[in-house]
């Protein structure tokens, strides 16, 4: 503990930084966004979402949110890469639903689903109606 309080852990300053980044707020924000252009910029923005709905997924998955099962019924490659894994965009049809659901996401790269695949979704607290991918139930 320092003088003035508790000092921020390294992860917490990095989530900080990520977080005005992502905003385009503050000096790391307003220099990435300046740096970077409209475009590329967004695409940094979209990254840094499907990372953080990845983290919102473990947590609610750790709280015991209810999982909704789904068939994979296609999936596209968008370029993008987080961590080396891709990003993907999965067309999804839940059992007895009439409406497909449309997700990009971060997919392992040991464990991309296929069409025909069983995978989980798990309802959006941020987006009401909305979901998130929560894997294929095997993996942690």
């Amino acid at each position: 503990m320092g003088i003035f309080g508790r000092r921020k852990s390294r992860e917490e300053r990095a989530a900080e930084i990520v977080g005005k980044v992502a905003s385009g707020k503050g000096f790391y924000g307003r220099t990435t966004r300046a740096f970077l252009g409209e475009s590329d910029f967004a695409r940094v923005q979209q990254s840094i979402g499907a990372y953080n709905s990845g983290l919102d997924v473990q947590q609610l998955l750790a709280a015991g949110a209810p999982t909704v099962p789904a068939t994979v019924v296609s999936i596209g490659d968008t370029g993008k890469l987080v961590n080396f894994d891709p990003v993907v965009d999965l067309v999804l049809q839940p059992p007895g639903a009439a409406d497909r659901i449309t997700l990009q996401t971060i997919v392992s790269k040991l464990r991309i689903p296929r069409p025909g695949d069983q995978v989980l979704l798990i309802a959006d607290p941020a987006r009401p109606g909305g979901y998130l991918y929560a894997g294929d139930g095997v993996t942690p």
